[in-house]
């Protein structure tokens, strides 16, 4: 493990040394590249600096005690001795779970898209109360959302609304999302007071870049047409809204929600580049399908993760067997304890894997 963290160091300081020169400073691609390779490996660096500097309080602790010391002095000693050995056991813990397999998604922005399932107008009204969610999340991590494609339901809920996520490690802690989202309750539709079960799928995808997936003008189909508002009923006159066929893989994304035709079309290419990522990502994933999460759950949008109970007031993800009975609080965006419990299954799991082989 200390090899390993050496070499890790190693790397840290060079990209300090690669982020100073003026090559790539004027190079925006490779700046932007390495700053966020050095951003990946900053704690597991500290956590090392921190860790070495452990190990040399706790052998001059060793080397005091071989000293002619009085009682008083030998017991501080000793007590300093003992609080740097757990330091020490809780640091090596810490990074043996940094130096695990990391997701080279993890740092990427993302693109996430609700759409409601079954259960009719009741599934579009919980699909923009998941959206509401997620946006209230990344409030309080200061990133920053933007809409991209919605159709708005007859009551105000989403049909379907696509929406972009920016801000540090949004795809890590966002990722687990993906599947079916199932939620318990009397609708505001219905007059017996009986409790109706629907679903909204989420599907969360970390946003390509356009180094990421380039698209040739000659591989593109682009229509136009007038946007239209809820119903179906046209807001404007004007052929603004913008549909982009990717015509080798039949992929498509459409955007109305922009300023301008131009606007609509850059965020459509935006959408279309992630989806094309994601089908390669997943291609690439079910190669490997002997190693899919078992604990988290694949990810895939038919897959039903999380149940929102609210008559109990309950939030209950499947995959690892968590309840909550705190309902209106994950609703308004907090859930840190939900993100925190799927990240440390899938560590335990990686770090099983590893141990295995």
């Amino acid at each position: 493990m200390l090899d390993r963290l050496q070499i890790l160091a190693d790397r840290y300081e060079k990209l300090n040394e690669l982020l100073s020169d003026p090559d790539v400073v004027s190079d925006s691609n490779r700046l932007r590249t390495y700053a966020k390779e050095q951003a990946g490996l900053e704690e597991a660096y500290r956590a090392y600096e921190e860790y070495k500097q452990v190990l040399t309080q706790a052998a001059d602790a060793k080397a005091m005690l071989e000293d002619k010391l009085d009682d008083e002095m030998r017991e501080m000693v000793k007590l300093e001795l003992g609080e740097l050995e757990e330091r020490r056991t809780a640091l090596e813990e810490k990074v043996r779970f940094l130096l695990l397999p990391k997701d080279p998604n993890d740092g990427k922005d993302i693109i996430v898209e609700i759409r409601g399932a079954a259960g009719g107008e009741e599934a579009n009204l919980f699909a923009a109360e998941l959206y509401r969610m997620y946006t209230k999340f990344a409030d309080s991590h200061g990133w920053r959302t933007e809409v991209l494609e919605s159709s708005v339901s007859d009551l105000g809920g989403f049909k379907e609304v696509i929406f972009s996520v920016s801000g540090a490690e949004a795809y890590r802690m966002l990722k687990y999302e993906s599947g079916a989202h199932r939620v318990q309750r009397v609708p505001e539709t219905e007059s017996g007071g009986r409790i109706h079960t629907s679903t909204s799928t989420v599907v969360v995808m970390p946003e390509a870049e356009e180094l990421d997936i380039v698209i040739h003008d000659k591989d593109i189909r682009v229509d136009t047409f007038c946007s239209s508002g809820a119903g179906g009923q046209s807001v404007n006159t004007t052929k603004s809204a913008v549909r982009v066929t990717h015509v080798p893989t039949g992929i498509v994304a459409t955007c109305q929600d922009g300023k301008s035709q131009n606007d609509n079309k850059d965020k459509a290419l935006q959408v279309l580049r992630t989806r094309i990522m994601d089908v390669k990502r997943q291609e690439e994933e079910a190669k490997y399908s002997g190693e899919r999460r078992e604990k988290v759950g694949t990810g895939d949008r038919s897959e039903r993760i999380r149940t929102y109970n609210f008559p109990q007031s309950r939030v209950t993800d499947h995959r690892i067997g968590l309840t909550l009975h705190k309902l209106d609080y994950v609703l308004n965006g907090d859930m840190e304890e939900i993100v925190q419990a799927l990240t440390l299954a899938e560590q335990a799991e990686i770090l099983e894997r590893e141990q295995m082989k």
